[in-house]
């Protein structure tokens, strides 16, 4: 982990990675304070929905007709693992997958939200530490030269060991 958060410090292209972790130590979920969208991002997003585009097609026009703002996570979850060095870190999963596990589970939990997180983690925790985890790694915009550790996972990846 060393190696790479000093990578993408010294070289602003390295933003994007594929690391093994040795150890997955616990799989961690907070709820989020804010359940919904902020209105200000909302009205952003609508805005640059209304704007039009230039070079617009029907096509195109009828996509952003039916564009509807997904909901958003009402959890944080976030990986706590080691390295080869013993060097331990705490890095959120920012994947799509898990978003939709969530949804998925809540649906076939009937809506129990701790039915659907403790879904989550037994799928994250579990059932992948039977398995080879790699995780991708990438840096936001924002956090890359000012972060103490500017990654985040971006994907995680579980073949057949």
């Amino acid at each position: 982990m060393g190696t790479i958060i000093k990578e993408a410090k010294e070289n602003n292209s390295l933003s994007l990675c594929v690391f093994k972790p040795e150890k997955i130590n616990d799989f961690i979920v907070e709820a989020e304070k804010e359940r919904d969208w902020p209105k200000d991002i909302l009205e952003i997003v609508e805005d640059q929905k209304r704007q039009g585009d230039l070079f617009s097609d029907k096509e195109k026009d009828e996509i952003l007709n039916t564009y509807k703002m997904v909901k958003k996570l009402p959890y944080k979850f976030s990986y706590k693992f080691t390295d080869i060095n013993g060097r331990e870190s705490t890095l959120m999963i920012e994947d799509w997958e898990i978003g939709q596990l969530y949804w998925n589970s809540l649906r076939s939990s009937n809506g129990n939200e701790k039915d659907a997180v403790d879904k989550v983690k037994e799928k994250y925790l579990t059932e992948f530490s039977k398995k080879a985890i790699y995780l991708y790694l990438g840096t936001t915009r924002q956090f890359h030269s000012i972060a103490k550790n500017p990654f985040v996972i971006v994907g995680v990846f579980y073949p057949p060991l």
